[in-house]
């Protein structure tokens, strides 16, 4: 008797978070829909099939109580549908507009790259995730959301936390119980700045995020419970995105010395090495669908509960949308048809956000240290399927 979705009940866990990219292929020529019996979900890797799926949400939504991320951070932006997510993401859509990035944002972070860059320049060479890359973003969301300095250390244990949660599809029951802890830390923290804000001023900063939410006009304003659970969200996708954006893009750069060459002498160049890096080695590997009306794609029927993961990183490598799209090359002409960031009414609110402290970054480490490399030699990952980075990497540069 003919096994149905043959490739995906083959699918090794292990393999995939090792090197997804086979696997997605077979699944797009054969299987482009395909049911995982280890993660009790569906992938679907065509780019047509995804871009379709993460707009329609008629029949496909992000939160149900089979949601991760519903599970770890409650209702936010990232787990609701139509009027409230529409509410939730216009508060705070001003503070990720372009400009208000450059005028409230890029002096905050290239100060940040900067005093990073001091504690290493004069070594030649370090541990770049933990010295830099995952450094960054955190001391970004701090000065965001006007958090202080030394909130850092709490804040990277509770994204270890989160991330393993967000990406607990087996639904570990000690991974959820630690999310979850985690996340009513966070909230407890928000909650203590939001009450010496309320305390301090009639009238709040709103250089700072925590700050423009509270200055919202009367209609627009959300309660404390929406703040904190949407900071949820906007702290780890701040985070996580752009942690393994520079570590991806110093990866996939320092594997083509020629194109690592010309971004490192012409930064006009780096936002492409960026695009490129986000469709070649994306950071967030899948979208996340919950079934709730029922509806068929290439003959396979979903059911409402079904669970629905759209596969990014797949749908990137589609050559069908891109030519060759094994090969990293940002010259490519359609660059802008990546969905890294996903598509539809759930596309990134932080994507402006992350390629702008992505680029700084690589523009001041490319400027200050000289010849800045991995050691491709000693570089662990990238590893995962639903996160994917190198788990360490040495960085190395010129040193007189």
């Amino acid at each position: 008797m003919k096994v149905r979705f043959p490739i995906g009940r083959s699918i090794d866990l292990a393999e995939l978070a090792r090197d997804p990219y086979p696997i997605y292929a077979e699944l797009r020529e054969s299987e482009p829909v395909s049911f995982v019996p280890q993660l009790n979900m569906y992938f679907v890797t065509r780019y047509e099939d995804v871009t379709t799926i993460l707009q329609d949400t008629d029949h496909f939504v992000v939160g149900t109580e089979r949601s991760t991320v519903f599970d770890t951070f409650g209702e936010h932006m990232m787990t609701v549908e139509g009027a409230p997510h529409d509410f939730y993401k216009r508060a705070h859509q001003p503070f990720f507009l372009p400009a208000t990035i450059r005028d409230k944002l890029e002096d905050q972070i290239r100060a940040h790259v900067d005093l990073l860059i001091d504690g290493i320049e004069a070594q030649g060479a370090v541990e770049f995730r933990a010295a830099f890359a995952s450094r960054l973003p955190i001391l970004t969301m701090l000065s965001m959301f006007g958090l202080a300095p030394e909130e850092e250390s709490r804040l990277r244990e509770w994204y270890d936390s989160f991330e393993k949660a967000l990406s607990n599809f087996t639904w570990d029951e000690g991974v959820r119980a630690a999310g979850r802890a985690s996340a009513a830390d966070f909230i407890a923290l928000i909650q203590h700045y939001l009450d010496l804000l309320r305390s301090s001023a009639e009238e709040y900063d709103d250089s700072t995020l925590l700050g423009a939410l509270l200055n919202a006009p009367a209609e627009d304003r959300l309660n404390n419970e929406q703040i904190c659970r949407n900071a949820l969200i906007i702290f780890f996708g701040g985070i996580s995105t752009v942690e393994a954006l520079l570590l991806n893009a110093l990866y996939a750069l320092s594997l083509h010395p020629e194109t690592l060459a010309r971004a490192r002498r012409d930064a006009v160049l780096i936002p492409r090495a960026l695009n490129e890096t986000v469709r070649w080695l994306g950071p967030v590997q899948s979208a996340t669908r919950h079934v709730v009306k029922e509806n068929e794609l290439h003959g396979v029927v979903f059911q409402k509960g079904d669970t629905v993961n759209c596969m990014l990183a797949a749908a990137n490598h589609d050559p069908a949308m891109f030519e060759d799209p094994g090969a990293f090359d940002m010259d490519r002409k359609n660059l802008q048809r990546q969905i890294g960031f996903a598509v539809g009414p759930h596309h990134c609110l932080g994507s402006r956000l992350a390629r702008v402290e992505a680029r700084i970054a690589l523009e001041r480490l490319f400027a200050r240290l000289p010849g800045l490399r991995l050691d491709l030699g000693r570089v662990e990952g990238p590893q995962g399927y639903e996160f994917r980075q190198p788990l360490s990497a040495m960085a190395v540069w010129d040193v007189d």
